[in-house]
């Protein structure tokens, strides 16, 4: 049983400005490119707390928290709410709408069957975020979190609350828009808290900040007193049914930096799949995995020619990857493309994030980090359906890191939750 709460939210005021000129993307989405833009965009832009420029970022985003409180630039709500979350954007011309509940969800273990990841996660981005919260004791922003409702009760739910005027309405540089309702009357919040309080949850995005959370919560326990009903118990979430129509995945490509696709690598490739010359364009790439996205399929590029891959044997393959998992779970493209082809085939053990290999979104940028010699070889994957995710995850099973994209992320500085420790909830 989930126990979700309101919570008084720390929001900017009008004194901030344009809420356009504020808000930002995850941190980790933010690299130095972004976080320049970002700080040249506004001296209260979101970015200067959840990944300040200073050296000793800590204490900055805390030092400026406190400022911004002070001087009226951020405001704590006077009710606690939940909050209706819409977000409206395109993809290849398409429209999609996805919409979800922001709220304070209690911190379970994993092992208590309540929360499931879906992806494996490192101890350094947890540190990062375990020194943020001991700083600044705010959830500075949501973990993303998908749960299934196949009779949409909460779809329902969501609809009347946006029959009200919402408190925000906006379009972000990137062109998506949002649009954001508060829930703050106690029979509506109830009928919410009713209707989910049975569910399980499935980390979508956020499994090192909700990890964090998790120890950040121990270690406030063991320090001093405290109740169920204390803050830190809880993390702001962002909650959205599986069956959302705009729930989408979009896939992370692989650039290997240090491997190339030697006659030999290019044999043993052959034992494991059936291989195509493609046209070496972002386009024919594109095609071609989405020709082939029912089956195991692969692109790989080396800077003067491309190929798809195409699985022969999956029952024999499956046999590689994890012989007590079922094919039905774990042969999935991310999972072959780690343990067959990375493995198996060019011989890597342990790859680091920068050092060894690139996650890269788009098909266009992974030729390019080819081309302009940043990697050697770059594998093009199609998107895991998200309901796959939600299957494997309950399994207590877990994908290849940055196995999934869900598009687009939660904005980050529309507010934050204060899990300081004479909060209350």
């Amino acid at each position: 049983m989930i126990d979700i709460r309101p919570f008084r939210a720390i929001r900017y005021s009008k004194k901030a400005g344009h809420i356009v000129d504020l808000v930002t993307q995850p941190y980790d989405k933010i690299d130095s490119s972004l976080q320049q833009t970002y700080y040249e965009k506004s001296f209260y832009n979101y970015c200067r707390l959840i990944l300040p420029l200073e050296s000793n970022k800590y204490a900055s985003a805390q030092e400026r928290i406190l400022d911004w409180l002070k001087k009226g630039i951020l405001l704590k709500d006077e009710k606690p709410s939940m909050f209706v979350s819409r977000q409206e954007f395109q993809i290849d011309g398409k429209k999609f709408t996805r919409i979800g509940l922001i709220a304070a969800l209690r911190l379970y273990q994993y092992s208590e069957n309540t929360v499931f990841p879906h992806e494996v996660t490192y101890k350094e981005p947890k540190t990062d975020r375990i020194n943020m919260l001991e700083s600044v004791q705010k959830d500075l922003e949501p973990v993303f979190f998908v749960y299934s409702d196949p009779e949409k009760l909460t779809i329902k739910f969501f609809s009347k609350i946006m029959n009200n005027i919402p408190i925000i309405d906006f379009k972000d540089s990137i062109g998506i828009k949002h649009t954001l309702w508060k829930i703050s009357d106690p029979k509506y919040i109830e009928l919410i808290t009713n209707i989910l309080k049975e569910k399980i949850l499935v980390i979508a995005d956020g499994h090192h900040r909700y990890e964090s959370a998790l120890t950040y919560r121990d270690i406030k326990q063991k320090k001093g007193t405290w109740t169920k009903d204390s803050a830190f118990n809880f993390h702001m979430s962002y909650l959205v049914p599986v069956e959302e129509e705009g729930l989408i995945v979009l896939p992370t490509h692989r650039a290997l930096k240090e491997f190339s696709l030697t006659p030999t690598r290019l044999n043993k490739l052959k034992e494991y799949f059936d291989l195509q010359l493609i046209d070496p364009t972002a386009k024919s790439l594109e095609t071609f995995l989405k020709a082939h996205s029912q089956k195991h399929v692969f692109c790989v590029y080396d800077g003067k020619k491309a190929y798809g891959l195409l699985l022969k044997n999956p029952k024999e393959v499956s046999k590689l990857i994890n012989a007590n998992c079922p094919p039905e779970e774990c042969l999935l493209d991310v999972t072959i493309l780690r343990d067959i082809v990375f493995k198996q085939v060019l011989g890597i053990g342990k790859m680091k994030m920068h050092k060894d290999i690139l996650y890269v979104e788009s098909t266009i940028d992974a030729l390019e980090k080819v081309n302009n010699g940043d990697a050697k070889l770059a594998f093009l994957v199609n998107p895991v359906d998200p309901k796959v995710v939600w299957r494997i995850a309950q399994k207590k099973l877990r994908l290849p890191e940055k196995s999934t994209d869900f598009y687009p992320k939660p904005c980050s500085g529309l507010m934050m939750m204060d899990i300081s420790s004479d909060e209350k909830l």
